[in-house]
């Protein structure tokens, strides 16, 4: 269940990072990340109560419980217009746990960690643009959505779903290696880009379109 969900996790950042640049219209990414976290939050609903307490299991399941509430959030707030904040304030929460759960894993499953850790700086620039309203980061973020997002989950789902799940602190190593080079990449596409072009209008100037 967890690999399905991080496949739906890829598409749902793919679509809400061409939606911070401006490729796609703020309720159309909306409606999207609305539709992805309900199937989320569903499945990890359908897998808690099948636990039968394991709290390894509920441990995994809570991390899809946080993208679920993400997107759905996510989905209602761009297509009501609620103003972002809070839904900026829940993805620095997120970015806060996705710490503890990259500590948790990182001596069983290295690759596993630097992932969350990668999540929670992606989840803490959406924390600065929504709840800060630091509106310049808007390019960056949609960059750093676009670049990372379906590497860190839909790459690793495909992995994990054909019994290849890279294991050892040697994968760990590239991983972080090559999710450091599209940060970097992601702030040169930011800056090459006039001010504001990479955004869409709305969602840069008001903060109530947004959508992760």
């Amino acid at each position: 269940m967890s690999f399905i969900c991080l496949i739906l996790s890829g598409a749902a950042l793919l679509v809400n990072g061409l939606g911070l640049l401006g490729r796609i219209p703020g309720r159309d990414a909306g409606a999207f990340s609305l539709l992805i976290g309900t199937v989320q939050l569903v499945l990890a609903a359908v897998s808690a109560a099948a636990a039968g307490g394991d709290p390894a299991v509920l441990l995994g399941v809570s991390g899809v419980f946080l993208f679920g509430l993400t997107y759905a959030y996510a989905g209602l707030d761009a297509l009501l217009g609620l103003g972002s904040a809070g839904l900026g304030w829940f993805c620095g929460l997120v970015a806060l746990l996705a710490l503890f759960y990259a500590a948790s894993n990182l001596a069983q499953d290295p690759l596993l960690a630097v992932l969350w850790l990668a999540w929670a700086v992606l989840w803490y620039l959406f924390f600065q643009l929504l709840a800060l309203g630091r509106t310049a980061l808007a390019a960056f973020t949609g960059w750093t959505t676009l670049l990372t997002g379906p590497l860190t989950t839909a790459v690793p789902a495909l992995l994990g779903l054909s019994g290849a799940w890279p294991a050892g602190w040697d994968a760990a190593g590239v991983s972080a290696a090559v999710i450091t080079a599209l940060f970097a990449l992601a702030r040169g596409l930011a800056k090459a880009r006039p001010a504001g072009a990479a955004a869409a209008p709305a969602a840069v100037e008001t903060r109530e379109s947004v959508s992760v």
